[in-house]
């Protein structure tokens, strides 16, 4: 059963997310997560279903989560929650993403000798694992639509592959030394494009 539209599409609007509600998109979020994917159902429940924030903000808000240090779940919550209410959201999001997962993982503890002696355990896990990577793929397809608009994104992106990916450059001097290129090119075109 589909949720009601949102009668704002913005952090900005007139009429806030409440603080309940955005506590438990990202509980159920952290909750129902299991084998990864938690960046792709961000986007599905924040960007896709509610019209939170849109695709770019979702994109630079998921950029700057994996170059700060921390967990990019944590991260990209903080990020979330902070453009829809501002320090107290943020608050409340990375509370409410990593507050359900923590109580499974202690109560997964308890029991865990007796689920994998259950037949078919192993075989669901690799369900749920591969559930999860087609989100994930479908995030890196949506988020290689957005980007590759413009010939700099792929330019970049097929610089940082060949550096690290082909030539196994160290990531750190790579980032370093890509990262101001990129953001030196994209200031300049928007400048342009003003």
């Amino acid at each position: 059963m589909s949720e009601p539209a949102p009668t704002h599409t913005s952090a900005t609007a007139a009429t806030p997310i409440s603080l309940s509600a955005l506590f438990g998109v990202f509980f159920r979020i952290g909750l129902f997560s299991f084998g990864g994917g938690v960046s792709a159902w961000m986007h599905r429940e924040t960007v896709t279903k509610r019209r939170w924030i849109d695709e770019q903000q979702f994109l630079s808000g998921l950029a700057l989560s994996q170059i700060l240090p921390g967990a990019n779940v944590s991260n990209l919550a903080v990020y979330i929650g902070l453009c829809m209410r501002g320090w107290v959201g943020a608050t409340t999001a990375l509370f409410a993403v990593l507050s359900g997962p923590t109580v499974v993982v202690i109560a997964f503890a308890e029991v865990y000798p007796q689920l994998i002696a259950i037949a078919g355990f192993h075989s669901a896990m690799d369900g749920i694992a591969t559930a999860a990577a087609g989100m994930i793929i479908r995030l890196a397809w949506l988020g290689g639509v957005h980007s590759c608009r413009k010939p700099t994104p792929i330019v970049i992106a097929t610089a940082t592959f060949v550096a690290v990916g082909v030539l196994h450059f160290p990531l750190v001097p790579v980032v370093l030394v890509l990262a101001p290129i990129s953001i030196g090119l994209a200031w300049r075109r928007r400048l342009t494009d003003a």
